[in-house]
């Protein structure tokens, strides 16, 4: 029996999948190495349905992804059967998995929830493994003054207190 088996409850019953994880790992390593490419996510379904997420410290274009894809497939042949592949940028709207993804939006505006529900929408000013920093702009209520002032607010999160980050879009 060729492949890695990945038992997925369904019902009453098991399914193995028959992708081969391992292979597609070196595989998908092999080809990013050397390049601003990394891998952020790898999912196989119980219908072998494949869906890797890449992400660059540059820019992902569609030709990186289907050298990717077409890479996988001949990898894997007609040992692992029907499977249907996906190979995507973790793009803008997708939340960051990785400490590398936090790093690359330094100075980029996102949109963070807390774990406690909160959100903010806010510029990342640093990140660590451990932590991010973001700074938004507040209006507070200024002793002598009649109106609230603009003042910027800058907030240390360890990422146990943050459920998703994810990039926005700034139009200005």
């Amino acid at each position: 029996m060729q492949g890695t088996e990945v038992p997925c409850f369904c019902g009453d019953f098991f399914i193995i999948s028959m992708i081969d994880l391992v292979k597609i790992v070196e595989t998908v390593e092999g080809k990013l190495a050397g390049s601003d490419l990394f891998m952020v996510d790898l999912k196989v379904t119980p219908g072998n349905e494949i869906e890797l997420l890449i992400d660059s410290d540059t820019s992902v274009s569609i030709e990186r992804c289907a050298m990717l894809s077409r890479a996988i497939e001949a990898e894997l042949g007609d040992d692992a059967g029907d499977f249907e592949l996906t190979v995507s940028s973790a793009g803008i709207g997708r939340p960051l998995k990785l400490f590398r993804q936090y790093k690359k939006l330094i100075g980029r505006p996102v949109e963070v929830v807390l774990v406690n529900g909160i959100k903010i929408t806010a510029v990342l000013r640093d990140a660590t493994p451990d932590a991010i920093t973001v700074a938004w702009e507040e209006r507070v209520a200024v002793e002598g003054k009649k109106r609230k002032q603009p003042v910027e607010r800058i907030e240390t999160y360890l990422l146990a207190e943050v459920k998703s980050t994810v990039e926005q879009i700034d139009f200005k």
